[in-house]
């Protein structure tokens, strides 16, 4: 697979060393904040979960003794293991999940890959990538199941893959896709080079749109060409990161209202768990939010579409109790 690359239009990240790996940093930093954790009580939803449903957006954290954090990460976090999401999707009626590198590790692809090695079966991967991570490295993740990198928009702190980078050109090759996580409004400013990617392009947690903008701002008359050109998909997860305000997040049920209404079949759904840089605001039960999906697509048939049907478009065949390819 190939992909036309744009120039470049903003400085990709450094390659430098702590930038691939969570060293101690030789400037003083203040220590940063622990996260506070999700709610250790997941209830099962009152929503009928579809047999194979994916939740196609996770972190995992730990154990902390074998992984540190990154020095310039923003947030600390408890662990949050594979085996804890494990039984929240069971406890959910999911089949797997999508591990998306936060920025906790930095640019490292250590703990993600130990994470799809030892769990093949109910996880695959998305990757925050270091510019001089070789073909060799990149050809590992694939096996082990990387099937995206992740870029972010220059809104979002820390040593950060931006994009464009010629990073893309190299996942293009493997058949990856990019997933993109906007920062405010912003997508009107990268929108016409992730476009001149040529390639398939996920938007994280609606786009970043703000919910309080609604459903006429222009950043939402932008998505919704992007999502008519076929190659563009967005995730209905992290409503939390659109609207200041707490569950159920009423701003955001226009802007996903919508995004359904316009092209379910290029959406997918994720818990976002474990919900990191909450602090000083009300955790949302995992439970409630999977139920909040049922609000946004009242139809069964939109559910299965967005819930079994799309993640296996976008990350392959996987899951609990499922054929893997």
């Amino acid at each position: 697979m190939t992909s036309t690359v744009p120039a470049r239009l903003s400085p990709a990240a450094s390659a430098a060393s702590p930038a691939s790996s969570p060293q101690a940093s030789s400037v003083s930093r203040p220590a940063p904040p622990r996260t506070q954790p999700p709610d250790p009580h997941p209830h099962r939803p009152r929503t009928a979960c579809p047999p194979g449903a994916i939740d196609c957006h996770v972190h995992l954290f730990g154990p902390a003794a074998q992984h540190p954090f990154h020095p310039d990460s923003k947030y600390v976090s408890d662990d949050a293991l594979p085996e804890t999401n494990i039984a929240l999707q069971d406890t959910l009626g999911l089949a797997g999940a999508v591990v998306v590198s936060g920025g906790g590790y930095g640019r490292s692809t250590t703990h993600l890959a130990q994470v799809l090695e030892a769990h093949p079966e109910r996880f695959r991967g998305v990757a925050l990538l270091p510019d001089d991570i070789t073909d060799q490295a990149l050809e590992r993740l694939d096996g082990l199941g990387v099937v995206g990198a992740r870029f972010v928009s220059p809104g979002h702190r820390g040593d950060l893959p931006r994009l464009p980078s010629s990073m893309v050109g190299r996942v293009a090759d493997l058949g990856w896709h990019i997933q993109y996580y906007p920062s405010g409004s912003d997508l009107l400013d990268h929108a016409d080079a992730l476009e001149a990617l040529n390639m398939v392009v996920v938007l994280d947690h609606f786009a970043a749109l703000p919910a309080g903008g609604g459903v006429n701002q222009p950043a939402m008359h932008r998505l919704l060409q992007l999502l008519d050109t076929g190659r563009f998909w967005v995730k209905l997860s992290g409503p939390m990161r659109c609207t200041e305000g707490d569950y159920p997040y009423d701003p955001v049920t226009p802007i996903a209202q919508a995004l359904i209404a316009a092209a379910p079949e290029r959406l997918v759904w994720g818990t976002d768990w474990p919900h990191v840089n909450m602090n000083g605001r009300g955790m949302p039960n995992d439970g409630d939010l999977f139920d909040l999906l049922a609000t946004w697509a009242p139809d069964a048939a939109v559910r299965q579409r967005i819930l079994v049907d799309n993640p296996r478009a976008l990350y392959g065949a996987f899951g609990k109790g499922m054929t893997t390819a």
